[in-house]
């Protein structure tokens, strides 16, 4: 990666409220036109991570470059260049769609005819004519959301940060959204979001897994699941429930949930390759009583990973930072 090519460039970035180390000495170097995904379970730092990028929060240790402002110094000449969307739909509830928008594109200093301009246009983006005069309380979820997005990159900024825009979203407005996400990098915008959907996570060019604030995993998605390339394997049974609560037991397993009729068995860093494990595996069910149908290795997901990362592991590599 060229000094160019690095939007956000961050070293042993850390911030601490009191006794707790909300961030810890995270290094992340972010790509222009990428989407680059933080993902990690609630509370692994991942909203601290952003509002510091922003320069919502000072570090409390570390270097943070953002669009070349170091942060928190030039943090006022960073803000119009970047687009923000919080968790909880925050504009005004009391506006309509069109004052909203308008509203947002005169805090960055628009003048009247560029914000009606820039207000049509977006309105017409984000297919919401027929709701330009309605009130943004009105709205139903998947709506709130294109005008959170409409309001977020109605200046059309550089770098667009996104902290979990997709809770609570139903699955066509999610596909829907992403859909304008991958229209926006390809048209040069960087896209920084956050996520605990592992079938968004995947949608992302590169990933940022963190766990208690620190960064564990790096790399494209496809990197991250063949990190695990033969430590996975389904086993089919009926009994599905029983078999789990005998592979727990086994120490090849480090995690087992249900798929419909087949146990998906992550195994431990040191058991023996998929297909031996899972003959192993199935031997013990089987002389427990426990028929299984079918076994094999399995391939891996993000989900795994996640997983995995969860139970201590850590994954990298060599060009996870370009």
């Amino acid at each position: 990666m060229t000094p160019s090519d690095a939007i956000i460039e961050t070293r042993a970035l850390t911030r601490r409220f009191g006794a707790l180390t909300a961030v810890d000495r995270v290094d992340l170097r972010v790509r222009r036109g990428e989407i680059f995904g933080c993902l990690g379970p609630n509370g692994s730092g991942k909203s601290t991570l952003m509002r510091m990028l922003l320069g919502l929060l000072a570090p409390s240790a570390g270097d943070a470059r953002v669009l070349g402002c170091v942060i928190p110094n030039d943090a006022e000449h960073l803000r119009p260049r970047v687009g923000y969307m919080t968790q909880r739909f925050s504009l005004y509830d009391d506006l309509s769609v069109d004052e909203n928008l308008d509203f947002a594109a005169e805090i960055f200093g628009m003048a009247r005819r560029q914000r009606r301009q820039r207000v049509a246009a977006a309105i017409a983006d984000a297919g919401m004519e027929r709701y330009r005069a309605t009130r943004a309380a009105a709205l139903s979820g998947g709506w709130k959301q294109r005008l959170a997005l409409a309001a977020a990159t109605i200046h059309d900024p550089e770098l667009l940060l996104l902290d979990e825009p997709t809770a609570g979203v139903d699955p066509q407005s999610r596909r829907r959204f992403w859909e304008k996400l991958f229209d926006l990098a390809a048209r040069g915008t960087t896209i920084v979001v956050s996520t605990h959907y592992m079938d968004e996570a995947v949608r992302c060019h590169r990933l940022c897994m963190l766990r208690d604030g620190q960064r564990v995993a790096m790399g494209a998605p496809r990197q991250l699941t063949a990190a695990l390339t033969g430590r996975v394997v389904d086993l089919h049974t009926a009994q599905t429930d029983t078999a789990i609560s005998r592979l727990v037991t086994s120490p090849l397993v480090a995690s087992v949930t249900q798929l419909g009729d087949t146990a998906h068995v992550l195994l431990v860093a040191a058991a023996p390759a998929a297909p031996a494990s899972a003959l192993e595996l199935r031997a013990m069910l089987t002389a427990g009583g426990i028929p299984v149908t079918d076994a094999g290795p399995s391939q891996p997901t993000l989900e795994d990973v996640f997983v995995a990362i969860l139970l201590g592991e850590r994954f990298e590599h060599g060009d996870a930072d370009g």
